[in-house]
């Protein structure tokens, strides 16, 4: 026993003499910090709640020996593992450290952060990975490849299972970037953090465009952009929180529920929703606005907030209960579902049904956007994303018709048809095929040609037709809509009706898995 002790001092020791020969790790990390970059350590102290992290795996080194590695070891070989709690609730983190190899990826280095997602599967709680490297470790060959491919595999297999989420803090480049890709949410920060598969140099070889890696692969491309990342951040502080408050409104894991937060019920009305909605049917209004007045007061979290802002998506609480909202947003395009939307709502309603979160759906969509963009560009594989996401989905799921619901963008919206469990509507609601004036001018073409007054013939019918379909009592006759409500009243209703839902089962036909349209 004397002797392991000896020889793991003798080991702590050439690590910090060579350390030291290397001119010591305090001028790399005086670097990192003059870029506006944290530690890897001071990331996860700022993370998990103080005094809670217990790291695993700090002696681990490197077993490669070629191409110069056999002169410098490093305890932890570039990443920092472990566990700790966030709000009190068990999480396991990773922290690349750039000051170490420059954060490179080795055999050692993945076996450690596989490690800890093995454990997070095993006892059921999240993994934030944070994420700052500069890619496989050359020297290593097929090792490094190989430890990717070992993390990709158990990503894949907790997808669904625990939370999963990655803030990059620095380079993510080549196969790194699928890491974070299939994990449930992810983070950049501005400035400071990239992500690209092939990096500008290559860009300019190959197809001879000269961009920045920030122009590339940052984080104000892929938020608006790409919509790879979900949150873009000021600065690495603002990134750690996001973490923490959307680490908040998710379970542990899928067999558990959000936490419920405290709530009196008090006057649910909410007067300034009466007026929320404009005479004129084509003027658009704010959507946020909308939410913001039904859920509990500042709850809101947007998510993928300047992506594809014809919808808005995030999570919030109504009465204490953590739910996932999704809105059509008629201030951008009218609020029209495009291939950006039906693919970011599709994404989250996907997460929120993995993880029991309930679903709230505010409708005002006028259909799908048109043109041969969109078309050739598969508006039709895309928006069946969204409805097969609505469609698969067993969490209560309900849905407030604010004004139009047109066409198949109706049935999509989480309609009744496709399973919705309540489904209530504003009087000014307007649920048809599409739009009176279009409708009129194909449906009495003939009439409105010949007619003396063609213009006075055709407002004769749109009116006609409005009276007869652009209301949401015609639905509602059928038992398409459940009630016609006040706005006032959505709050209350919307309450009554998750707590009614509260113990919903609904199970899907057996299958190995669905083949969504990808």
């Amino acid at each position: 026993m004397d002797a392991e002790i000896k020889s793991a001092k003798t080991e702590i020791l050439d690590h910090k003499n060579a350390e030291a020969e290397l001119g010591g790790g305090q001028k790399r990390i005086d670097a990192q910090h003059k870029k506006g970059k944290l530690t890897a350590r001071e990331r996860i102290a700022l993370l998990v709640d103080e005094g809670s992290f217990e790291e695993i795996g700090k002696f681990v080194m490197h077993r490669t020996r070629d191409f110069g590695l056999d002169k410098e070891h490093y305890l932890g070989d570039g990443v920092v593992t472990g566990y700790g709690t966030i709000h009190g609730r068990l999480t396991y983190v990773f922290a690349q450290d750039f000051t170490v190899f420059g954060g490179a990826l080795s055999e050692t280095h993945a076996e450690k952060i596989c490690k800890i997602m093995d454990l997070a599967m095993k006892n059921g709680a999240p993994v934030v990975g944070l994420n700052d490297s500069g890619g496989a470790r050359i020297q290593e060959g097929v090792l490094s490849l190989a430890g990717y491919a070992d993390i990709f595999y158990r990503n894949t297999l907790a997808s669904g299972v625990v939370p999963q989420i990655s803030a990059v803090m620095g380079p993510c480049a080549g196969g790194a970037v699928y890491s974070p890709a299939i994990t449930d949410f992810i983070l950049m920060v501005e400035n400071t953090s990239y992500m690209f598969v092939t990096g500008p140099n290559v860009v300019k070889t190959v197809t001879h465009e000269n961009v920045t890696a920030e122009e590339l692969g940052g984080a104000s491309t892929h938020s608006t952009k790409s919509g790879v990342t979900h949150f873009a951040c000021a600065n690495e502080l603002e990134c750690i929180q996001y973490i923490k408050k959307l680490l908040s409104y998710v379970p542990q894991n899928c067999e558990d529920d959000p936490i419920r937060l405290p709530y009196e019920p008090a006057d649910e009305n909410r007067p300034k929703l009466n007026a929320i909605i404009p005479e004129n049917p084509n003027q658009p209004y704010d959507m946020r606005e909308v939410i913001e007045e039904i859920v509990d007061v500042g709850s809101f979290f947007e998510v993928h907030k300047a992506f594809a802002e014809n919808i808005v998506v995030g999570f919030a609480r109504l009465a204490g209960r953590s739910i996932g909202v999704v809105g059509n947003q008629p201030a951008i395009l009218a609020g029209v579902l495009d291939i950006d939307a039906s693919t970011k709502a599709a994404r989250f309603v996907r997460f929120c049904d993995s993880f029991n979160i309930p679903l709230l759906v505010l409708e005002d969509v006028p259909g799908f956007l048109p043109g041969t963009d969109q078309e050739w560009n598969a508006i039709i594989t895309n928006g069946a994303k969204l409805l097969y996401a609505f469609c698969e989905a067993t969490v209560p799921r309900v849905t407030v018709i604010t004004r139009k619901a047109y066409g198949g963008a109706y049935d999509v919206m989480n309609s009744k048809h496709i399973g919705a469990d309540m489904n209530y509507a504003w009087p000014t609601a307007e649920i048809a095929v599409m739009g009176a004036s279009g409708a009129a001018e194909i449906i009495f073409k003939r009439e409105i040609a010949e007619a003396a007054d063609p213009q006075a013939r055709l407002q004769e019918k749109v009116l006609d037709y409005t009276t007869k379909f652009a209301n949401p009592y015609r639905a509602a006759h059928r038992g398409y809509i459940d009630e016609v409500i006040y706005p006032e009243q959505t709050r209350q209703k919307l309450i009554r009706a998750f707590q009614m839902l509260e113990n919903k089962v609904a199970t899907l036909p057996k299958k190995k898995h669905g083949n969504i349209p990808l």
